[in-house]
């Protein structure tokens, strides 16, 4: 059985998506170390219209971070289909690894986000503020 395509958030507020975002569940990535704690996304939007992107975390009380940039595939849609673009190792910008990364949900008070990839083999629920108690979104991906 093949499953549903993916579907991105229509009409995505890059202005109210900016932010710090808290990492609250995840399926394991590889190029995220699996001990890290206190994991965030800070996203700013740049004058050109792209999004300066640092992911971080703590690995045995050392931060870890990597920075990026994210930006549309394709300006004139609404989707929120977006490329982001890091550079591997970090200190030495001369291998760039781009990847999607679709916004699959986000409440009305962009709260809580849902970001995955069409392959499916990545998958992030974010918060948008520092407290347990955030719920686990039911997606459905409908």
């Amino acid at each position: 059985m093949t499953p549903n395509p993916m579907k991105p958030v229509n009409h995505l507020d890059l202005h109210r998506y900016m932010g710090r975002w808290y990492e609250i569940a995840k399926f394991p990535a590889r190029f995220q170390p699996k001990n890290g704690v206190n994991t965030r996304a800070n996203y700013a939007l740049n004058e050109d219209g792209t999004v300066k992107v640092v992911n971080e975390t703590w690995v045995d009380g050392k931060r870890s971070f990597i920075e990026g940039v994210a930006y549309k595939e394709d300006r004139g849609s609404a989707e929120a289909k977006l490329k982001v673009k890091f550079y591997v190792p970090p200190f030495l910008p001369v291998i760039p690894v781009v990847g999607d990364y679709w916004v699959l949900y986000i409440d009305e008070d962009y709260q809580y986000a849902l970001v995955g990839q069409p392959s499916r083999n990545y998958l992030w629920e974010g918060c948008s503020y520092p407290q347990l108690g955030c719920h686990l979104v039911d997606y459905e991906g409908e």
